[in-house]
């Protein structure tokens, strides 16, 4: 089945759904141990088995689009030194210098072609070989070449640069993001204008991954906001393995969507319609036609915390004063920092208050549902178990 097909078939869904006051439904309602997300040994392990080992988003590609350009982000233990090449490729590093392990650069993004550490004057190019060794007759002999910076796997597509923080080997990216990321490319994000980000503070990673899956708290939170645009509890699913597909239907669906052909649904994105595409373990992805926000959780640095950036980019640049971009840039960041995160954080505090022994998710909720169920099955670390699958009873 076609990207185009597949988008239809969920939309027809989504359209049946409104006409029914039904929604994508699993084939049971599914528990989740409180300790789940407060124990910091099960943290510690879900940071050392998925997030030091699968594929993560490190940067858009537009954050750093010429030669020279570079980013650096710190993520979990590991300091990231993100780089643009004249050969237009982009190169993931650890931003520590080779000589005593030194911050090689404090700053949070510019353009340089080379780097050098501020402790006793190393000298890296933006690839991360080492070029100049300070006053290098006295230092003594040594491999210039064998000693420049630690490098990391990269790959880019479709407007987002990821790495693996500690990869075991050669690292599959088609095998983990093929499917998604062939769906995510048919944005051009790549060629979209970078408008800025934002920064907030959350509880545990998975409370705020939990908020982006599901409509069903829409009109509880969200009232004012995103209630007056789409149904509450009315959603259809589909999955690439452990990444979603999430598609909210507009209380205007019917009408907007009225004379389209059911093989022209999937051209008619926010004019009836939202998507949320997330990519596990720590991405979601809003597409609206003000403006595109990808939501990168950070976890920690405890099992209580996540820093999250609100990354926006936009089609074009503004011709003049980006005014209405920035005004929408902290709109979104209002909405997802007072009316999730705020929720988030109380929720942290009644699970720490051991009120129950588990939170449950219904069968409402079965994108939550496939989203636990693969953090179990890295988890288990046993390759050959079966993986999970998106249910839906039919």
């Amino acid at each position: 089945m076609s990207i185009a097909e597949n988008y239809n078939r969920i939309i027809a869904r989504l359209i049946d759904d409104v006409d029914n006051n039904t929604t994508h439904m699993a084939n049971g309602t599914m528990q989740v141990p409180s300790e789940a997300y407060i124990d910091p040994d099960m943290w510690q392990q879900e940071m050392d088995v998925i997030f030091k080992k699968v594929p993560v988003f490190v940067a858009m590609t537009q954050e750093i689009p010429n030669a020279g350009d570079y980013k650096t982000l710190q993520f979990l233990d590991k300091p990231l030194l993100i780089t643009r090449l004249a050969d237009g490729t982009a190169r993931v590093m650890l931003n520590v210098c080779s000589h005593r392990a030194m911050t090689l650069t404090k700053e949070p993004c510019g353009n340089k072609s080379r780097f050098t550490c501020p402790y006793h004057g190393w000298m890296y190019s933006n690839d991360g070989v080492l070029r100049g060794v300070a006053d290098h007759e006295k230092f003594g002999d040594f491999d210039k070449h064998a000693n420049g910076l630690k490098q990391l796997p990269v790959y880019e597509k479709g407007g987002l640069i990821f790495t693996v923080l500690e990869a075991d080997g050669e690292v599959d990216f088609e095998d983990y993001l093929g499917g998604m990321m062939d769906d995510i490319s048919r944005l051009g994000m790549e060629n979209w204008h970078y408008c800025g980000s934002r920064q907030i503070h959350g509880a545990n990673w998975k409370i705020a991954y939990d908020g982006f899956l599901e409509g069903y708290h829409f009109a509880a939170a969200h009232p004012d906001t995103i209630a007056t645009r789409t149904y509450s509890n009315v959603m259809e699913y589909g999955n690439y393995g452990p990444h979603t597909l999430i598609c909210f239907p507009h209380l205007a669906i019917k009408e907007n969507l009225a004379g389209v052909a059911p093989e022209d649904y999937e051209k008619h994105e926010n004019n009836g319609y939202d998507w949320i595409r997330t990519l596990f373990p720590n991405i979601s992805i809003f597409v609206a036609p003000e403006i595109t926000m990808v939501s990168q959780i950070l976890p920690g640095p405890g099992p209580n915390q996540n820093t999250t950036y609100l990354n926006f980019i936009h089609p074009s640049k503004p011709a003049g004063e980006d005014a209405e971009l920035q005004e929408m840039m902290n709109f979104l960041c209002d909405v997802v920092d007072t009316e999730d995160y705020h929720v988030g954080l109380e929720i942290q505090k009644g699970l720490e208050a051991n009120a129950h022994s588990h939170v449950t998710f219904g069968r409402n909720e079965a994108a939550n549902q496939l989203f636990h169920k693969w953090i179990e099955w890295y988890l288990a670390k046993d390759p050959s178990a079966p993986k999970p699958e998106l249910e839906r009873c039919d």
